[in-house]
């Protein structure tokens, strides 16, 4: 299978960690590393919402192109190891983090930034938005977003310092659309899904994942750090994306402020 042959290759190169280093660059010790293409800057006032999935439009990402979103972490032992696992191949992603779990581990949170990623927004607690009175729904959008400013940068401003945010479950409605556009919150939908929602081996995972990409040709795909089963399949996951020409790009809002870099 491809994730026994991939796993072989993983296993053969460095176990040690590498510090992860700037988009775009090369991965100090790692010559053969996938590595991070370019970043892409996404401004709200451009580009309100992206993600075919769920929307018309997309990011303006060139052939065999791909952005890597995570939902619903922090979560100890399985984001650290897939931050373990974009650190050896100098890769950076995009967090959508719930406020809860940013409290309740804000090592780990501070973790994701200080190595490069983007940590965006997920709501405070994982509730279906649509479910819920407009006010109530905002309220507890601003609550995630309060929570993963005060464990990043000590306070909570009125908007938060990466204005992205995603639904969960893709709950939307059009008057949270609407509002979160005013308040230049850039929505994220994805172009394709590693529906590690459903429970399969990290092999299933990975041929899965690589049809789809082999199909779409790149795009923004979206993985689940806490699930084991991505764990398990990522190192061989960012092989292949190196062995069939696909590139990473990382997305960032026009002014990224992350824990190693204050303002």
């Amino acid at each position: 299978m491809l994730l026994a042959a991939l796993l072989l290759a993983v296993a053969a190169t460095p176990s040690r960690a590498e510090p992860a280093a700037p988009a775009g660059a090369a991965c100090p010790g790692r010559a053969d590393a996938l590595g991070t293409a370019r970043v892409l800057t996404v401004d709200p006032a451009e580009t309100p919402r992206v993600g075919r999935k769920h929307f018309p439009t997309t990011l303006p990402l060139a052939d065999m192109e791909v952005v890597l979103t995570f939902d619903d972490g922090p979560r100890p032992g399985r984001t650290d190891a897939v931050l373990d696992a974009l650190r050896r191949e100098c890769v950076r992603a995009s967090f959508f983090v719930l406020g809860k779990h940013a409290l309740a581990h804000p090592a780990l949170t501070r973790r994701i930034a200080a190595e490069g990623h983007t940590v965006a927004h997920h709501t405070f607690g994982h509730p279906l938005l649509d479910r819920m009175t407009p006010a109530a729904a905002e309220r507890e959008i601003d609550h995630g977003f309060a929570a993963v400013e005060s464990v990043l940068h000590g306070r909570a401003g009125e908007r938060p310092t990466t204005p992205f945010f995603r639904f969960p479950g893709f709950a939307t409605t059009p008057a949270l659309l609407d509002r979160l556009q005013q308040r230049g919150i850039v929505v994220f939908g994805a172009d394709l899904w590693a529906s590690d929602w459903n429970d399969m081996t990290p092999g299933q995972q990975l041929d899965l994942v690589m049809a789809r990409l082999d199909s779409s040709r790149g795009g923004i795909l979206l993985f689940h750090d806490p699930r084991l089963q991505t764990v398990q399949m990522l190192p061989a996951f960012l092989r292949a994306l190196k062995s069939r020409g696909f590139r990473v790009v990382h997305v960032v809002p026009p002014r990224l402020r992350t824990a190693s870099a204050p303002p």
